[in-house]
């Protein structure tokens, strides 16, 4: 068994992780032990009533946070002519074709998200055994592969998020940080759940959000109740 370390087992000294709770009093349990020297994230995992087995039910999609994820996000656009020079006017990382392929293979990591054009995805899709499996290859259900540049760069620079479920149904993804006011953090989580709702699988029975859990980086996970989902219009 682990030995926790002492931050760890102030934390579980000062929550009991069996109880429930509000999502304001969650966050305020986060940030008042967060005794880290950077500013955490917030993440969220929620915990769908879905059949992973069943391809139908599986759920992928983006949102575009309402306060966004506090994150700078780094993009590579694989596009050429009027699309190359829109992604450089909006300060996109990375932009090219077969250049920016050869940058890739050649060891070229630092970006976060990968857009292309449609005809840009014979290049791209060469890259497939390198941006497969860090989930960044080029995707239309997310919006990334696109003719519309610009509005994608735009949506992403200004927080949007993608998410997937895992093979146990669960949803992992960012919110926003710990130096959010609190009402950002909810805001975002509502925002997030709002769009869940309408990826809801018309075949699944049974409840379709299960469990809400919050953590920030170095912290623990809290089991918050779902009244946040009643001022969801």
């Amino acid at each position: 068994m682990l030995k926790l370390t002492k931050r760890m087992n102030l934390m579980y000294k000062n929550i009991n992780v069996k109880k429930q709770f509000s999502i304001e009093d969650a966050i305020n349990n986060l940030k008042s032990l967060s005794k880290v020297k950077f500013i955490e994230s917030i993440d969220i995992a929620i915990s769908l009533g879905i059949d992973t087995k069943k391809t139908e039910q599986n759920i992928r999609g983006n949102v575009c946070l309402t306060h966004g994820t506090g994150n700078y996000t780094r993009i590579a656009v694989f596009a050429d002519g009027d699309e190359a020079i829109q992604a450089k006017k909006l300060k996109a990382e990375f932009i090219g074709m077969s250049d920016l392929a050869s940058k890739i293979n050649n060891g070229e990591k630092k970006f976060d998200v990968v857009i292309a054009t449609p005809g840009a995805m014979d290049i791209v899709s060469k890259l497939g055994p390198i941006l497969g499996p860090k989930g960044l290859m080029p995707n239309p259900k997310l919006g990334t592969i696109t003719n519309n540049i610009s509005e994608t760069i735009k949506k992403i620079k200004h927080g949007q998020i993608n998410f997937r479920n895992d093979k146990n149904g669960i949803i992992h993804t960012n919110i926003g940080k710990i130096n959010f006011k609190n009402y950002k953090i909810k805001e975002n989580l509502q925002c997030l759940l709002k769009t869940l709702i309408k990826y809801k699988p018309v075949q699944l029975k049974g409840n379709y959000i299960k469990k809400i859990y919050i953590s920030s980086t170095m912290g623990i996970s809290i089991n918050i109740t779902k009244d946040c989902m009643n001022l969801i219009n």
